[in-house]
């Protein structure tokens, strides 16, 4: 497996390779706080999607930018930091967005549909369901899908980092075989170079070889930085994606030869879609407190969490729903599908199984159904 920073390690083979591809595109690649929208650079980098799409390759781009690219028209001379602004920035950017990009593959004849999603449309199912049909007929139809976060109508989904997660959870939705996350960063180092000397790591294969690193958070145009990136690549590794760091001015090299840049290597057993859904996207209803024996069953042998391990209920939620799971000192340890109602299970908490009515033996959450964070 190659360790220099050009070779073609199983990572970088597979991304290179990869039938279906998320392309994920950061703020700073695309606007500017002079002048808004860059078309010079956007057409850059739709050429280099369409020079992957025509060599055979299926992608979605994930096109961060909206709210960049309102904030020259409206006069805006920095990132507004109050909600309100923000979404007026994103409600004038992101026609303006749509327009560019649909200009710029209309040079290839290639039809483009914009799909605006927020984060919490990966927590409802038939949400879900809705976009991933959305986005599968459209690549049927080789359209180009821009996915953008909709930012006009989010309120705690416009936060650090939503957009490299969304494209995270874009991969798993469409089942991508890469992730590709371009920015203004040419990949991963141990420290902000732009602040001090620092090490480009061209591999990540394990979390061992994260130690030392320090990430930032984003610039003046975006709401990401190395710490969602880092994030991303770590969720979209729990779908068996691969994934690749690299600068918006690689774009190129990055979409073709997949040498540019830092590559993460997938988990070699991906999580299964409901566990994957659970950990990442499933909006959670409530949490349960654990004690310490309870903590040791469910995060370290993987068993099933009973009504006898459980010493406290927060929030309101159903059988079926997806709740957090704390230690007694507040940490989330793990998620899962609960069996009972909040009303249901105050009646159990505390008691052994042998203690309660028949009805009520299943587990409060079932092994299958527990994922640890």
């Amino acid at each position: 497996m190659a360790d220099e920073r050009n070779g073609l390690s199983d990572a970088r083979r597979a991304i290179a390779t990869a039938r279906s591809v998320v392309v994920k595109i950061g703020s700073s690649a695309l606007t500017s706080l002079e002048g808004g929208l860059d078309t010079e650079r956007l057409d850059a980098l739709a050429d280099a999607v369409e020079a992957r799409m025509r060599a055979g390759s299926d992608l979605v781009v994930v096109s961060s930018g909206a709210i960049g690219a309102g904030m020259a028209p409206l006069g805006l001379s920095r990132r507004p930091k109050d909600l309100a602004t923000k979404q007026a920035a994103a409600s004038v950017g992101q026609l303006a967005l749509a327009h560019a990009w649909g200009t710029s593959f209309a040079r290839y004849d290639r039809v483009v549909g914009q799909v605006l999603l927020s984060a919490g449309d990966f927590g409802r199912r038939e949400h879900h369901r809705n976009a991933q049909r959305t986005l599968d007929r459209l690549r049927s139809l080789h359209a180009i899908a821009v996915v953008n976060e909709n930012d006009t109508v989010a309120t705690e989904e416009i936060r650090f980092g939503d957009n490299d997660r969304l494209a995270a959870l874009v991969a798993h939705l469409v089942g991508a075989d890469a992730l590709i996350l371009l920015s203004d960063v040419d990949g991963l180092y141990d420290g902000d170079p732009r602040k001090g000397p620092a090490t480009f790591i061209p591999e990540v294969r394990t979390t061992a070889d994260l130690d030392g690193v320090i990430a930032g958070s984003g610039g003046a145009l975006g709401t990401g930085g190395m710490a969602s990136k880092l994030s991303a690549a770590r969720l979209a590794a729990d779908a068996g994606v691969p994934v690749l760091l690299a600068a918006a001015s690689d774009a190129a090299t990055a979409l073709s030869a997949a040498t540019a840049g830092t590559a993460f290597a997938a988990r070699p057993v991906r999580l299964s879609a409901r566990k994957f859904w659970v950990r990442h996207a499933a909006d959670s209803r409530g949490a349960l407190i654990l004690d310490e024996g309870a903590v040791q069953a469910v995060a370290h042998r993987r068993r099933s969490l009973l009504a006898a391990g459980i010493t406290e209920i927060r929030g309101t939620f159903y059988g079926g729903d997806v709740v957090d799971l704390l230690s007694p000192d507040g940490a989330v340890i793990a998620r899962g599908v609960v069996e009972y109602d909040n009303t249901e299970l105050r009646t159990m908490i505390g008691r052994s199984t042998n203690e309660l009515p028949e009805g009520l033996h299943r587990p409060v959450i079932h092994a299958d159904d527990l994922v640890k964070v």
